[in-house]
């Protein structure tokens, strides 16, 4: 990353990757499987992430018939994509990609891969960059254009007073509030449901039943055969004045 400008107040900087010089036809080559719903593809592949050597096991989609429904696909995973400013970690974020070159990726998986592989690895940047930058980063900005070129630019302050620095952990603050909000709402339908299903296992189980005590007795030569006829039987048992039971397996 090179950094340009640099003095008592701000700092801005700009990463350029060409699509052209980074893609390679062996990164596509370890596609494991295959799989079609319509024209859509979705194939299984090894991306890079923004960890130096380390990879991760993803599925892609391509075969999209337009940009829209291709859009919509990515922005299922990469919520932050080309919708305008948003947060991340903190920091008043956009990532924008280009129609056209969404275009030229919604048909093909090698360009496809090399989108995803870098929308994924976004938010570990975003990291870095706040780690890296000296003073504090008050924006930034992910682009990449119509030939698949990045370019990322991130605004910095010396913020002396540590005003800005603290704007920023109160959103990044907020942010986490909102997300563990989510989990929590997430399991608390999840434990109603549970709670809801084991009152309806239990009213259909006391269904037509009377309580009391009863035991049962299986004699046999096949334990697997016994165990099933008394289970039965347990289950049939309606009648609370029926305390023993032989069985003959």
């Amino acid at each position: 990353m090179a950094i340009t400008g640099i003095n008592n107040s701000s700092c801005t900087s700009y990463y350029a990757s060409n699509y052209k010089n980074t893609v390679k036809k062996t990164d596509s080559e370890k596609d494991s499987t295959n799989t079609k719903d319509g024209n859509v593809t979705t194939s299984t592949v090894e991306l890079k992430t923004s960890r130096p050597g380390v990879t991760k096991t993803e599925q892609i989609k391509t075969g999209y018939s337009n940009v829209n429904d291709y859009s919509k696909y990515l922005q299922g995973k990469y919520h932050y994509m080309n919708i305008g400013l948003t947060s991340m970690q903190g920091i008043p974020t956009t990532v924008s990609v280009s129609s056209a070159f969404l275009q030229k990726c919604m048909n093909d998986p090698e360009k496809a891969k090399y989108l995803e592989e870098n929308l994924a690895a976004i938010p570990d940047c975003t990291k870095d960059t706040i780690n890296g930058c000296l003073g504090t980063v008050t924006n930034q900005s992910y682009m990449i254009d119509a030939n698949g070129n990045i370019i990322e630019t991130a605004s910095c302050t010396n913020d002396p007073d540590g005003k800005i620095a603290k704007e920023n952990a109160e959103r990044k603050a907020k942010e986490n509030r909102e997300k563990e909000g989510k989990v929590k709402e997430k399991r608390a339908a999840k434990k109603a449901e549970e709670e809801k299903a084991a009152k309806k296992r239990a009213e259909k189980s006391a269904e037509g039943k009377e309580t009391g005590d009863y035991t049962l007795s299986v004699t046999g030569n096949d334990v697997k055969s016994m165990t099933q006829s008394l289970v039965a039987e347990s289950v049939s048992i309606s009648a609370p004045d029926r305390s023993n039971f032989d069985i003959k397996a």
